[in-house]
């Protein structure tokens, strides 16, 4: 038998560990670009190649709906530790019921369970946002993440060899998904 842990439970659980899931505003958007920017730094979980700008990311969250596709941070000690986005996987109305994961830490906040909890929380809510799958796109190289996903139920859905160019090196771009 398995058991039904309701929303409120969820955030009691989340606010016992001193993580609060919730969903971004405009204020975050300084540290949401942050955090993102270090990424495009280490070339191992973004293909974007030059840092952002919170003016080039100003509609950004409109893009997103905290009933369809939301965009989520972490807090932890006060602090945006991480964030997540679902966005449509594809635009075809097909695939309305898939969505595209991107999750990304702060450099002070990893290996915390930043990634995990966010991940955790957007499986438990997909259903309610009408998502029955969901995807992530992983560079291979980049095996913490890999890893993680398969550690919380994703599956290698695909692989697209050498699709990358990072500094003059081709990477390969992993597919992972589950059914929720």
């Amino acid at each position: 038998m398995t058991a039904v842990i309701s929303d409120k439970d969820r955030r009691l659980q989340t606010a016992a560990t001193g993580m609060v899931v919730r969903d971004a505003a405009a204020a975050d958007l300084p540290v949401i670009i942050d955090i993102y920017n270090a990424a495009v730094a280490t070339r191992v979980s973004t293909a974007q190649l030059e840092p952002i700008t919170v003016e080039s990311r100003r509609n950004w969250l409109d893009e997103h709906s905290p009933d369809r596709y939301p965009f989520w941070v972490l807090e932890m000690d006060g602090c945006v530790a991480g964030w997540l986005t679902f966005k449509a996987f594809l635009p075809r109305c097909a695939y309305r019921g898939s969505a595209e994961l991107s999750v990304y830490v702060s450099e002070g906040f990893r290996r915390r369970g930043i990634a995990r909890r966010l991940l955790e929380e957007a499986i438990a809510r997909a259903p309610s946002l009408k998502i029955n799958a969901l995807v992530g796109l992983i560079f291979a190289h980049n095996q913490a993440s890999v890893e993680l996903f398969a550690r919380l139920g994703f599956e290698r859905w695909g692989l697209l060899p050498r699709i990358a160019r990072l500094d003059g090196t081709e990477r390969d771009l992993t597919i992972l998904g589950r059914h929720v």
